[in-house]
């Protein structure tokens, strides 16, 4: 595994093929340096099939909240070619999390599926925006087995793991989890509209 910095607010980790890029939500250029990213990683999937946003999480939680905050800010502006599941409304959790994913199989079958969520990890990876290669394995973080989903997967660190997660997601800064919830969403909307439309400079 080799890692790449640039500093110590944003790096590149790569592995073969597969790369996972991380900013820090309090870098002044987050959106930009995370847009750039994020361009790379969505360039790779079909660009004719539609995408899917599934945004993971639940309105009952604040750290477990940023997945439905995405899909709240996006389906105020939703890109073009783009389904958004979860928001803060109809958030998409542990409990309807297969019947989510077995109606996108159903409805969209030829789709890019991007899955979004929280997780909890060591005290300084705390307000990183990570997007990488493959699907994200919801609830690991709090021993719930759920099915994995995504062909791209960006998650946001939002508090420290290793005791009592439940009441740690609880007691999360709602502050954090919005700010990095519009750095994603802004990223997303500018990422997917500069692929539909290359010739619109727009990140």
């Amino acid at each position: 595994m080799k890692q790449v910095f640039f500093n110590q607010n944003y790096f590149i980790t790569s592995n073969r093929n597969k790369a996972t890029y991380r900013v820090l939500y309090t870098e002044p250029n987050a959106q930009r340096i995370f847009s750039h990213h994020l361009f790379k990683e969505l360039k790779k999937l079909p660009s004719a099939n539609p995408f899917i946003i599934v945004c993971i999480g639940t309105d009952r939680s604040t750290g477990d909240s940023l997945g439905p905050l995405v899909g709240t800010f996006l389906k105020k502006c939703t890109p073009e070619n783009t389904v958004i599941f979860g928001t803060l409304e109809e958030p998409v959790h542990a409990i309807n999390l297969q019947t989510t994913i077995t109606k996108i199989e159903l409805l969209y079958e030829e789709a890019n599926i991007i899955a979004i969520d929280a997780c909890l990890g060591q005290k300084e990876n705390v307000g990183w925006i990570q997007v990488g290669t493959g699907p994200i394995k919801p609830g690991a973080g709090v021993n719930k087995n759920l099915p994995s989903v995504g062909h791209i997967h960006i998650t946001g660190t939002v508090n420290v793991s290793g005791f009592m997660e439940y009441v740690v997601l609880q007691n999360t800064r709602l502050n954090l989890v919005m700010k990095m919830a519009e750095i994603i969403s802004c990223s997303l909307y500018k990422t997917i509209n500069k692929l539909l439309k290359p010739n619109n400079i727009i990140i």
